[in-house]
């Protein structure tokens, strides 16, 4: 008998068995829009009804080196939520509403039962999100990846009204800016946070004073999805600008909203934070600046208002029971100057 594709580290039995196994996580998240099934070439999304002037917004992402906290753990069924909240948050940050989701899951040899806890996570993020997944690709490439790893990205798709797309130019100088809490690190700054742990040779088992869970599982906490809570919000009272605070923290993300010639003025003391920040700093001794450029420091996404809305949005935010604080204002900055956000102790 000759060498077969199994032989060579390729099976495709398995990868069929993973596309029946997920077939009935993608129809928890199904939408009157879907006009395909999971297995076909291409996913089929008709626009939804009700819209004058849709414009599509489209976003793309993964989960980086948190992948490696899942791996040592062995715990594959949050990463996917991570994966889907990356890109759905970002398209969220215009108004958009996430209307399906794409993945891609790559490893060298394809294990089942691991891949369908990944995608069944994947599935869990959609239903948060509102959003359908569509479709995917499995990749198995034998000698590509280390084995047990494996690779994740995502690509969501939005729509918004073009009269309603929020893009920072109604921003001036008085209007307050809110954030909203983050659920831990989400998906950025992993390779500090590892860096750290293993220097002190603490074990991701291990549960340090003042936090309720072992340290490796409170890393893995899956990123908050944003999506329902801010199309609620933005129903109660216009939204000015939104940023999705993801890898170089509130100082890098915030300012993306912002029109030139304004600037974020924070306080910190306006917002409480998971003990998991304070954790990391003592135990790596990170500088102050490195922790707000690096994490999102307990604000997952930050929203920009009049001043008269900030209590029906926060009465709004609390009603979902979601955490969320009067953080700064916008005030004038340089004439023509690139805005910028800065956070006081």
């Amino acid at each position: 008998m000759g060498t077969t594709y199994k032989q060579a580290g390729v099976d495709i039995e398995a990868g069929d068995a993973l596309v029946e196994r997920i077939k009935p996580f993608a129809a928890r998240t199904r939408r009157p829009e879907v006009l395909s099934g999971v297995g076909g070439f291409g996913g089929m999304f008709a626009l939804p009804a009700g819209y004058r002037e849709p414009v599509l917004v489209s976003g793309t992402d993964g989960v980086g080196t948190k992948l490696k906290l899942a791996f040592a753990l062995d715990v594959h069924d949050t990463v996917g939520i991570d994966l889907v909240a990356m890109s759905v948050n970002d398209v969220l940050t215009c108004g958009a509403e996430p209307l399906f989701f794409l993945d891609y899951y790559a490893t060298a040899r394809l294990d089942v039962a691991r891949a369908a806890k990944v995608i069944a996570g994947i599935a869990e993020g959609c239903v948060q999100a509102g959003c359908a997944l569509l479709g995917g690709e499995t990749a198995e490439l034998p000698g590509f990846y280390a084995p047990g790893e494996y690779e994740l990205a995502g690509f969501c798709t939005a729509v918004v009204e073009k009269s309603e797309i929020i893009d920072g130019t109604r921003i001036v100088a008085g209007d307050a800016v809110i954030g909203i809490a983050s659920s831990g690190l989400h998906s950025n700054g992993f390779s500090l946070a590892r860096k750290v742990v293993e220097d002190s040779a603490i074990k991701y088992e291990e549960k340090i004073v003042g936090m309720d869970q072992p340290i490796g599982q409170k890393l893995l906490t899956p990123t908050r999805i944003y999506v329902k809570d801010i199309l609620a919000l933005k129903k109660v009272v216009p939204l000015k600008g939104l940023a999705h605070i993801t890898g170089s923290g509130i100082p890098g993300n915030l300012p993306r909203c912002l029109p030139d010639g304004v600037r974020a003025v924070l306080s910190e003391k306006t917002w409480k934070r998971a003990p998991i920040f304070d954790v990391l700093q003592r135990l790596g001794d990170i500088e102050r600046n490195e922790m707000f450029s690096t994490f999102n420091m307990g604000l997952g996404m930050c929203v920009v208002v009049a001043p008269g809305d900030v209590k029906a949005a926060l009465d709004l935010l609390k009603a979902r029971g979601v955490p969320a604080w009067e953080v700064g204002r916008i005030e004038a900055g340089t004439s023509g100057a690139e805005a910028e956000a800065i956070i006081g102790a």
